[in-house]
């Protein structure tokens, strides 16, 4: 394994924690704008604040999960999936490139969680002691 793949990974989960970070304190802080944007681009309108505050506490849990490097198959996937969803329900926004160019960050950070999940294995910068597999 080269020596610099744990320190990269570590890199990339606090990059992607950063970002989800600031997801999940938009539902706790300002839940009327989650509700803006889950109504827009996931179809569900009419949640309420405690809704956002539950979403926000329990998404809270994950991230603080997935930067600690813990369970990984399980965070990592989550991370992975939401992301996914996230940036597939954007997709309309896509079709007129030029007037939402910040759209198109959500690629490179979705191929982020990808990477980190394909490569959990190898990501032994965690709370969580582990050995890192042997190379064949």
């Amino acid at each position: 394994m080269p020596k610099q793949l744990p320190l990269a990974l570590l890199l990339l989960r606090l990059g992607v924690f950063i970002v989800f970070l600031f997801w999940t304190l938009d539902k706790l802080v300002q839940p009327d704008h989650a509700a803006k944007v889950f109504g827009a681009f996931y179809g569900l309108d009419g949640l309420g604040e405690t809704a956002f505050y539950l979403i926000g506490a329990a998404q809270l849990v994950l991230i603080l999960a997935f930067v600690a490097g813990v369970f990984k198959t399980w965070t990592y996937g989550a991370i992975l999936v939401f992301h996914g969803v996230s940036t597939l329900s954007a997709f309309g926004k896509y079709l007129q490139p030029f007037d939402n160019l910040l759209f198109f960050a959500a690629w490179p950070m979705l191929a982020a969680c990808a990477a980190l999940f394909l490569l959990r294995e190898y990501d032994t910068l965690t709370l969580y002691r582990q050995r890192a597999p042997a190379t064949a």
